[in-house]
């Protein structure tokens, strides 16, 4: 992954420029974000507040004018030029900003590539987009890593889920189990480096998303697993053993 050549697109519309230094940081961790670009209508007021972060961040911004009513002209934009990129090869992956559930085929088209999508969008995002992308992050769990002012560095207030809170998202459940058991030993142990390999394949699922800085620490809060120390490697089985 940090072999990527990403192509970081913005819906501004969509997306809170207040984050956008944050978004950059955790690209740059899975490669190089060498195409930036912000799409809108930058006549708009709403957006004036994207002017300085386009500047800092050497993001090009994309003039779209609203020809008609109701329609979004700069989706329609990120989907050309997402697809241009691809065709290209200038581009193996994309960071997509939004929470606009629109973007929901154009992650899916993307990654049928080959190609790895990130999103990034609020809480509020609809699941479709979410669970279409490679991996998915909401923008108050992320961290901006460049920054030396504490307060600009942290993510907003992550609420941590409880286990209780946890075992009632049938959807993790159902992807933990399955990732523990593709994973497990005879004797239902998987290591939990396998889990995680086997989660990024079948999921978007991030344990940011749920208040967790990595899945070991949101697999031992839920009581349904045990865990145990194989040398250096964390290990983990269904509580009871494997089931099937």
């Amino acid at each position: 992954m940090p072999d990527l050549r990403i192509a970081v697109l913005i819906d501004a519309d969509n997306s809170p420029h207040s984050r956008i230094e944050a978004v950059l940081s955790e690209v740059a961790t899975r490669g190089s974000a060498h195409v930036r670009r912000a799409y809108g209508d930058w006549t708009r007021n709403e957006l004036k507040g994207w002017t300085g972060k386009l500047q800092e961040n050497a993001i090009a911004p994309v003039q779209q004018f609203a020809y008609t009513k109701g329609k979004n002209a700069s989706d329609m934009a990120m989907v050309i030029d997402a697809m241009d990129l691809l065709h290209s090869g200038e581009a193996n992956g994309f960071a997509i900003v939004s929470s606009d559930a629109d973007f929901t085929p154009l992650a899916m088209r993307l990654r049928q590539a080959g190609a790895e999508v990130l999103g990034f969008g609020q809480d509020k995002t609809p699941e479709a987009f979410v669970n279409a992308c490679s991996q998915f992050l909401f923008l108050d769990k992320v961290r901006d890593t460049t920054s030396d002012d504490d307060d600009v560095a942290s993510p907003l207030p992550a609420a941590r889920k409880s286990g209780k809170e946890l075992k009632e998202n049938p959807r993790l459940m159902q992807m933990l189990y399955a990732a523990v058991d593709a994973a497990s030993d005879d004797d239902g142990w998987a290591d939990l480096g396998a889990i995680g390999n086997q989660i990024a394949n079948q999921s978007s699922f991030q344990p940011r998303n749920f208040g967790y800085a990595r899945w070991s620490g949101l697999i031992e809060e839920i009581d349904k697993f045990e865990t145990r120390r194989s040398g250096n490697h964390l290990q983990v089985r269904r509580r009871g053993g494997r089931k099937g």
